[in-house]
């Protein structure tokens, strides 16, 4: 099942998505038992608004549950812009990865993104851990990352030609376990 809900990039658009058409991302099978028929289960809560002031906040964001008729077990689906088991987003992990792919430290990406040392190097040591399978799929995809030689310039160039939250999500289509 793919965990990820492509194309639904702003908080904003996936509020007014779950509103008008929320069978969207309703997956076509269980991933548990791959039975054919879900029913929609609720929706559980994530705060995932951290950018915005406190009175202007979109949170609690709704994340839809889904039930399999068959095993009874529950899934739900993210949209792009919400990063799975992550407390912050993809753009703001993006702009944490680039400081340090640009010869930034720990210490000068922590004081400019008010983030722990130790969030910004989990997610430096979880991308090192899993970059030669996130290459192998991403080049098998996109051609012109193959010119790349190393780690940093294949994420730069990654990076430049699109969103980590698309990258993410391509990854969470061909069946990679993305962060």
């Amino acid at each position: 099942m793919h965990r990820i809900v492509a194309s639904i990039v702003t908080l904003q658009q996936h509020i007014v998505t779950l509103a008008s058409s929320p069978a969207i991302y309703c997956p076509t099978s269980c991933p548990h038992c791959a039975f054919g028929k879900l029913w929609s289960h609720g929706c559980y809560e994530r705060k995932a608004d951290r950018q915005s002031p406190a009175s202007e906040s979109l949170n609690p964001v709704l994340i839809p549950r889904f039930i399999c008729l068959g095993c009874r077990q529950t899934c739900s689906r993210l949209p792009e812009c919400i990063a799975p088991r992550r407390w912050y987003g993809w753009a703001f992990q993006q702009m944490g990865l680039l400081m340090l792919l640009t010869d930034g430290s720990l210490r000068k990406g922590s004081r400019r993104f008010s983030l722990d040392r130790r969030t910004l190097r989990r997610w430096w040591t979880e991308l090192k851990e899993r970059h030669h399978k996130f290459q192998w799929f991403l080049r098998a995809r996109f051609p012109e990352l193959g010119r790349s030689v190393d780690f940093a310039d294949f994420w730069r160039h990654c990076l430049q030609a699109m969103p980590l939250s698309q990258a993410m999500a391509w990854l969470d289509h061909e069946g990679v376990v993305v962060p």
